[in-house]
């Protein structure tokens, strides 16, 4: 990971060391939601840092530069040969993203809705063979040579498909292997068992991948920081150790797929160190959480299914020119902090999220806990769902469902503690279907964050749901003009506006948002 890159990922939680800066009331212009427009100069911030003998910005960057080193150091044994030969033979995955591959989908599913246990009922096929598609699509240089959906008694036989279709399906190899050179075979099933894989890649004598171990390649591809590094190597361990569980003994010593002594001992190393990086990863976490409840920032987290639309909507929110949203899979991984202000003038975090994604093992995204404890435990959740998606409903579904999971891991497995903070839905991409498709009973906001439609009275539901979680009001002060309670409020409370006392010149009417805490400090520093 390149020092330059560090830099760019701890930089945007930079945004939770800036304060309101106090400044004459001449000169104090607050207008209504600007974005990150409304954080500006801060200078006089930094000074009192450094006047209160606080760290300078010079030392900042030299512990950044100490610390890319120091990771750089600590991600070398991710680049381990003998750990690829492990993980491509069992996920069929390679660190060569470059080379080009042809690939045939084939969708399973239940012929008979009664015998589907894990797919909703509103899940057709043909949105499920989409998304199979979606996800080849997101990899580059690889193309889909033929996709189709195959129908079937059970996904759990050894064989998988029946004696009939086996061969129907050989004949569409063999075709395709005259046509082009076919490279893999993509089973767009959760995850394959170690019989099914290995029956499969001799029939076919081809790799055959599942809707697992393809993700993982796209994670590979999109992983960039080191913590997201650690975690997509994390989540490839489950998967490896779930083939060797899976697997005869007898049988795989035989045909040489037996992982060796050497070869788990590999695999031990790997997961004790992985461990130990993302327990460092969870420590720093936690302290810039404590760091923000300190400076008393808001957090709002926005999740959602993959390719809903958070990047897109925090960028509507925020103004943030350098967030630059794709229209990908998995194209977000690290949890990010950017900064955004309520129409109240009060200054939020907004964390940017990695996206869920259905017929995945929970597991998976269970070894991102370690970023994703920020949503957990922010102040007000924004689920953001894809309209226009014909499945929209259900990839809601499950993304409640997965939030509740995550968030019975991050209590610890305590029921009692695992409670969900406040959550506000947020219907995403309504440019792109009609007005009669729209029509909800559900409250939810229905916005078009491309557009930047409808966002106004979703910040009025954000500022309202922010203002009751963290216990803040809206108070109307008259307090002396230019005096000293007047640049304490501003430093430390949100000023929505200032007026003139009709009753009095020299005082002003101040009306500020302000929590109870920080009350109760200006009423012990100013109230006699």
């Amino acid at each position: 990971m390149s020092a330059l890159r560090l830099f760019s990922r701890l930089a945007s939680t930079r945004i939770l060391q800036i304060r309101p800066i106090v400044e004459m009331p001449a000169r104090c212009k607050y207008t209504q939601h600007q974005g990150v427009k409304g954080i500006r100069n801060r200078k006089s911030f930094f000074e009192a840092q450094i006047q209160a003998g606080q760290r300078s910005e010079e030392d900042e960057d030299a512990d950044l530069e100490r610390t890319a080193s120091s990771d750089l150091a600590d991600m070398r044994f991710l680049d381990d040969r003998a750990y690829d030969e492990v993980a491509g033979g069992a996920m069929r995955i390679t660190r060569d993203i470059a080379s080009s591959q042809q690939v045939l989908i084939l969708q399973p599913y239940v012929k008979w809705a009664a015998k589907r246990q894990n797919t909703p009922v509103d899940v057709r096929p043909e949105d499920q063979l989409a998304e199979a598609s979606a996800l080849i699509h997101s990899l580059p240089n690889w193309q889909v040579a033929r996709a189709l959906k195959v129908p079937l008694e059970s996904l759990e036989k050894k064989t998988l498909f029946g004696s009939g279709k086996l061969v129907e399906l050989k004949e569409l190899v063999a075709e395709l292997r005259q046509e082009r050179q076919l490279t893999c075979l993509f089973v767009s099933k959760g995850t394959l068992s170690f019989a099914q894989k290995r029956f499969l890649e001799a029939e076919f004598r081809l790799p055959v991948m599942d809707r697992y171990s393809v993700v993982i390649q796209i994670l590979r591809l999109h992983a960039t920081s080191a913590e997201a590094k650690l975690q997509v190597a994390m989540a490839e361990l489950p998967y490896i150790w779930a083939q060797a569980k899976d697997a005869s003994v007898t049988q795989t010593r035989r045909q040489g797929y037996a992982l060796t002594d050497l070869q788990k001992e590999i695999l031990r190393t790997r997961e004790r160190k992985l461990r130990a990086e993302l327990d460092r990863v969870r420590r720093q976490r936690q302290l810039l959480r404590q760091k923000r409840k300190q400076q008393n920032y808001p957090i709002v987290a926005v999740v959602g299914y993959t390719n809903a639309g958070k990047t897109s909507l925090i960028k509507a929110l925020t103004v943030e020119d350098a967030l630059q949203p794709r229209n990908q899979l998995f194209a977000t991984l690290d949890v990010t902090a950017h900064a955004g202000c309520l129409p109240c003038n009060l200054e939020v975090i907004y964390m940017d999220t990695v996206g869920f994604m259905s017929d995945l093992p929970t597991g998976l995204f269970e070894c991102f806990v370690a970023t994703l404890e920020d949503a957990m435990l922010a102040d007000v959740i924004v689920h953001v769902q894809d309209l226009s998606h014909p499945c929209h409903a259900a990839q809601r579904s499950h993304v409640e469902a997965t939030l509740r999971s995550l968030a019975f891991n991050v209590a610890g497995g305590d029921s009692t503690t695992s409670q969900l903070p406040p959550i506000i839905n947020v219907c995403n991409k309504c440019d792109l279907v009609s007005l009669e498709d729209t029509s909800s009973a559900d409250p939810v906001h229905q916005i078009s964050a491309r557009a930047q439609t409808g966002l106004e009275p979703l910040l009025v539901d954000i500022e309202q749901q922010i203002l009751s979680a963290t216990g803040r009001r809206k108070l109307q002060m008259r307090v002396p003009s230019g005096g000293p309670e007047m640049a304490w409020l501003y430093k430390n409370a949100a000023v929505v506006e200032t007026t003139a006392d009709a009753e009095n010149p020299e005082r002003l009417m101040m009306h500020v948002v302000i929590s109870q805490r920080t009350l109760d400090q200006f009423k012990r520093q100013f109230c006699r």
